[in-house]
Order: C-alpha cells, then sequence, then structure tokens
C-alpha cells in the first residue's frame, strides 16, 4: 500500500513551512520511496534547466528518507551524484530512492531522478550511518512530525 509520508516543517526539500522549500511530497510503497515534482526558475542553474545542487539535494533526500522510513536514525557520511542529462524546468519530474544494502551501522541507498519520458536525468547512491546520538533530542508531534 502507497503511503505518505509527513512533512518536515522547514526541509530545504519537502518542508511545508519554508517558504523557499523545493515542495516534494513523499510517497512509500513496497521499500521504495517516490515523488513526483516541477523544478522552477527558484531551482535554475543553466538557462531553462534546473541548478545541478538541486538536483543533488532532491537525491540526498530522497535516499536518506528511503532509510528513516525503514526506522534508521541516520546522516549522509557520502554521495555520489551522476548528472546523465540536463534537468528541465517547468516539466513533470520523477524521483526514485531505495536501500541497497547495510553493513553494521552503515546503509546504502540509491536514487534516480527520471524526465516524463522515463530517460534517467540524474542518478546518485549514499552512505548513511546510523546517528541515533545526532537525533536524540527530536521529539514528534502529535501527528507524527517532527
Amino acid at each position: 500500500m502507497k503511503t505518505q509520508l509527513p512533512y518536515h516543517g522547514w526541509c530545504f526539500v519537502c518542508g511545508n513551512e519554508n517558504p523557499h522549500s523545493i515542495g516534494l511530497t513523499w510517497f512509500v510503497e513496497d521499500g521504495i520511496l517516490t515523488s513526483e515534482f516541477v523544478l522552477n526558475e527558484s531551482q535554475q542553474g543553466p538557462p531553462n534547466h534546473a541548478h545541478g545542487g538541486a538536483s543533488a539535494a532532491i537525491l540526498d533526500e530522497a535516499m536518506g528518507l528511503v532509510v528513516w522510513a525503514a526506522g534508521h536514525k541516520v546522516a549522509a557520511v557520502n554521495l555520489n551524484i551522476n548528472y546523465h542529462k540536463p534537468v528541465p524546468l517547468n516539466q513533470k519530474l520523477f524521483v526514485t530512492a531505495k536501500i541497497a544494502r547495510m553493513e553494521e551501522r552503515k546503509v546504502f541507498s540509491e536514487g534516480e531522478i527520471r524526465l516524463a519520458d522515463s530517460t534517467v536525468a540524474v542518478s546518485g547512491s549514499g552512505i548513511y550511518v546510523v546517528a541515533n546520538r545526532l537525533f536524540e533530542n527530536i521529539k514528534l508531534n502529535e501527528s507524527g512530525k517532527v
């Protein structure tokens, strides 16, 4: 069953309280995190295309959040981002992420941003390390949001 994940307040990528957020809404089903979104001039790099940092931020959030959705409080320690095609502005895009494997405290995840025709525009991998102490003061509100 596809489940929508809660928004993350002031998150740069998916925060519903941040007026500068990219504004993604996340869903998870069978261990796969997904979102459908459109980037605009606020994320522009080259004319009419997204800044590489916007793509990297989206993949970092997706690859880390799929690990969080699996119940692990982690922080990124390594990101690898591969740019295959320019990411156009004002067009529907899709991002997916999944856990690739786990080793002790390390969780390895992978993600992709695809164009409307399913072409992979940006791919990435990340290593996330369990960091419970970093998040010990975070409290969830009644709706399960940070």
